[in-house]
């Protein structure tokens, strides 16, 4: 079998012990493609450096993190496009909304996001959006762009039926990660309802370990943990699971 992970940060500070050792404990599960979302310019040098020992295992994306928005955010841009115009990139992100620690910067990351849309579209990218604590205001601002060549997927998602409906409705997929493993999420009664066709895995990695390593630091090698409940919450066998979240990420992705 092989997964993909399409949203993973094993290039931060979380890994500097052991990174080769986990990024080989991911391979050997079967986790071929690691997907490496940026956070900001402050971790350009190790996300080229890790993507240099594992060049056929992991890909890299552009962008500024809602939460590395601040006053500078337009000199992270210059930054960003710097990155694009010369190094190889299969994303556009993680950009989004944050609202959950502090909403200082509401509208400075509302205009981050449009940027990366507009990024996304020129680029024929993939959008990667984070939302937490906004999603519907990112479902808001997606919706704008209806009708465009914009697609991508809605990171982490925790949302409702009708928000995945909305969702999907834009050309956006879902990912799936550790929280639909949680007893009380509340995620598998949603997907359920949801074709396999709109879902992709992912770990977001160090962040959200799946049970039964839940309150670990999490890593990629957790990925056939997340697609085990998956396959449990649409009663298929695993080996489905694998082929078409990995079909659908390669759509994505290329």
């Amino acid at each position: 079998m092989t997964f993909i992970d399409t949203h993973t940060h094993l290039y931060s500070e979380e890994y500097d012990e052991d990174r080769t050792a986990c990024i080989q404990r991911a391979i050997e599960k079967g986790v071929t493609r690691l997907y490496f979302p940026a956070i900001d310019s402050s971790y350009t040098d190790k996300m080229l450096s890790t993507k240099n020992l594992f060049p056929d295992h992991v890909f890299l994306m552009a962008g500024l993190h809602p939460c590395s928005v601040k006053e500078n955010f337009k000199e992270e841009w210059k930054k960003v496009k710097e990155f694009m115009d010369k190094y190889p990139f299969c994303g556009i992100g993680e950009t989004g909304l944050d609202f959950y620690w502090d909403t200082t910067f509401k509208n400075l990351q509302i205009e981050n996001l449009h940027q990366h849309i507009q990024w996304a579209i020129e680029y024929k990218k993939p959008l990667i959006l984070h939302t937490r604590n906004s999603m519907d205001e990112a479902i808001d601002i997606a919706g704008q762009y209806k009708g465009s060549a914009l697609r991508g997927i809605f990171h982490c998602f925790t949302g409702t039926k009708e928000q995945a409906e909305k969702i999907i409705e834009f050309g956006f997929f879902l990912g799936i990660g550790g929280v639909l493993t949680f007893k009380n999420s509340g995620l598998d009664k949603v997907i359920r309802e949801i074709d396999l066709s709109h879902l992709v895995l992912e770990t977001d990695s160090p962040y959200l370990a799946p049970v039964p390593y839940r309150g670990k630091r999490n890593e990629s090698s957790y990925i056939p943990a997340i697609a085990q409940k998956l396959a449990e919450v649409k009663n298929c066998k695993i080996e489905e699971i694998a082929e078409k979240t990995t079909a659908n990420a390669l759509a994505i992705f290329g």
